[in-house]
C-alpha cells in the first residue's frame, strides 16, 4: 500500500514488461503514458492487458485525483485474465510511477508462468 499525501492530477507511468533469458530481457512492451488519461477511457490496449491484470485487487479503479491508501492486495497472476499466449517463463513487470514528473516510486512484479496443457 502506498499512502498519497496529497492530491495528484498529473500521473506519468512507464511500464515494461520483461521475459527472463540469462537475465531479465525485454519482452513485449516498454511504454510511457498518461496515467490519468488512461483511467478515464482505457483506449491503450497494451496497458489495459497489464491493468486487467491487476484491477480485482487494485483500490486505484477510478480516475484522477489521487489521494491517501493506495496499492494492491492479494495480487496474483490469473491465467484466465490474460489475453494473450503466454509462454512457460520467468516475468517481470517495471512500473514507475512520476507525480507532476517527479519519480515518486518504482514497483517490480516478479511471477512465473507455467503452460498447464
Amino acid at each position: 500500500m502506498v499512502n498519497i499525501l496529497y492530491p495528484t492530477n498529473s500521473i506519468s507511468m512507464r511500464m515494461q514488461v520483461m521475459k527472463k533469458a540469462n537475465g531479465y530481457k525485454p519482452w513485449l512492451f516498454d511504454i510511457t503514458f498518461d496515467a490519468c488519461k488512461f483511467m478515464k477511457n482505457k483506449s491503450n490496449k497494451a496497458v489495459k492487458v497489464v491493468f486487467d491484470l491487476f484491477k480485482d485487487f487494485s483500490t486505484v479503479n477510478h480516475s484522477c485525483p489521487y489521494v491517501g491508501r493506495n496499492g494492491l492486495v492479494g495480487f496474483y497472476p490469473a491465467p484466465e485474465k490474460l489475453k494473450l499466449p503466454l509462454p512457460t517463463g520467468d516475468y517481470l513487470i517495471l512500473i514507475s510511477w512520476k507525480f507532476y514528473n517527479r519519480l515518486q516510486y518504482v514497483t517490480n512484479v516478479y511471477f512465473t508462468f507455467v503452460e498447464d496443457y
